[in-house]
């Protein structure tokens, strides 16, 4: 895990850094940091966006496989495997603007335990010399050392001055990790301090950009419900708990970057929905496959008027298509018996086959 934390950390620590020289405030930074990353994304999330644009003007076609084989599951999929390769629809795109979270995640958490090495830039043997002041001096081992080493700077500034000298010090204490007050380099915990706001925070933007996103996408319920739909009950759930529940365990400068993650994730999925909307999409869609199916039984079927002979009542009878295919093979046989003098044929069942 450390190998794959460092791998994205590099690049995501490089941003963070530019961030931090701009503003000298951790959590400002971090909410610029954040901001960048979506814009970076933002390409994917229209192509998600699309994505679930081409689910929604799908939805009457799958609803009408759901009427025909709802209780054969396996003809069902099949059915609906075809109407997807017809479409031209991957079902699983959905799913990579979420799973691309994780490496932004891992690196994240590498910035933010290591702001030494991605913040202040300090030489690593420098750095493992106060990680190792730190540990030496009776303290618990931290998830992370150089975390450690700054608290162990702020509260006792002096052994690590004679080690490593006063102005690798006086750099390391110029380090601002609080936001408003908040330590953000500190991890939350179900005491009743103020850092318990963060975790409930990210659990709760993260479930408020769910309901969002599911009130406006209706086509993730008919995913969900074809087995198809990973990011549904994933989003709808999974993450929010996730979110919370990760917040207490990891430094609060996390559980702040997915609170303005989700805020403008919120943001970014009004901006979308505003030129692709998969709702009004879905209802689009609807109209013009209820539209086509009309016109579709219109030619399939006919009403004509019959004349009983024995009552001479005049009755409606609809005919359906064989029925008027049977009675215009027939008229076209009359004229050509009436214009070649010909014997008239009856037509047969297997006339209308051919």
């Amino acid at each position: 895990m450390e190998f794959i934390n460092s791998i994205f950390g590099y690049p995501l620590g490089w941003l963070m850094w530019l961030c931090y020289k701009i503003v000298s405030n951790y959590g400002i930074a971090l909410i610029i940091f954040t901001l960048l990353t979506k814009l970076i994304l933002f390409p994917l999330a229209i192509k998600q966006q699309k994505s679930s644009l081409r689910m929604a003007r799908m939805q009457p076609k799958l609803e009408e496989l759901q009427k025909k084989y709802g209780k054969n599951k396996e003809k069902y999929n099949e059915e609906m495997l075809k109407l997807y390769d017809e479409e031209k629809y991957n079902p699983m795109s959905g799913c990579l603007p979420m799973l691309i979270q994780f490496p932004i995640l891992f690196g994240l958490i590498d910035v933010i335990y290591k702001p030494m090495t991605h913040i202040l830039r300090i030489p690593s043997d420098v750095i493992k010399l106060a990680t190792d002041i730190a540990t030496n001096n009776g303290s618990i081992m931290s998830y992370s050392p150089q975390l450690l080493a700054i608290q162990g700077i702020s509260q006792n500034p002096q052994p690590y001055i004679d080690a490593m000298g006063a102005d690798v010090v006086s750099h390391i204490q110029s380090l601002n990790l609080s936001f408003f007050g908040l330590d953000l380099s500190q991890t939350p915990t179900l005491a009743l301090n103020v850092l318990i706001i963060i975790p409930i925070l990210s659990g709760l933007t993260s479930f408020l950009f769910t309901m969002l996103t599911m009130k406006t996408n209706p086509s993730m319920q008919q995913q969900q419900g074809a087995g198809t739909g990973c990011m549904t009950k994933v989003m709808q759930y999974i993450m929010p708990i996730f979110s919370l529940v990760i917040a207490f365990q990891v430094p609060a400068g996390v559980g702040m970057y997915w609170i303005f993650s989700n805020v403008f994730s919120t943001f970014q999925q009004i901006l979308l929905n505003k030129k692709y909307n998969p709702k009004i999409a879905a209802e689009e869609a609807e109209r013009e496959y209820e539209l086509q199916k009309k016109k579709k039984d219109k030619v399939k079927r006919q009403v004509v008027e019959v004349k009983e002979e024995k009552t001479g009542k005049v009755t409606e009878k609809t005919l359906t298509q064989k029925e008027i295919d049977r009675q215009r093979l027939a008229a076209a046989r009359k004229r050509d018996a009436e214009k070649y003098g010909e014997e008239y044929v009856e037509v047969t069942d297997d006339d209308l086959k051919s």
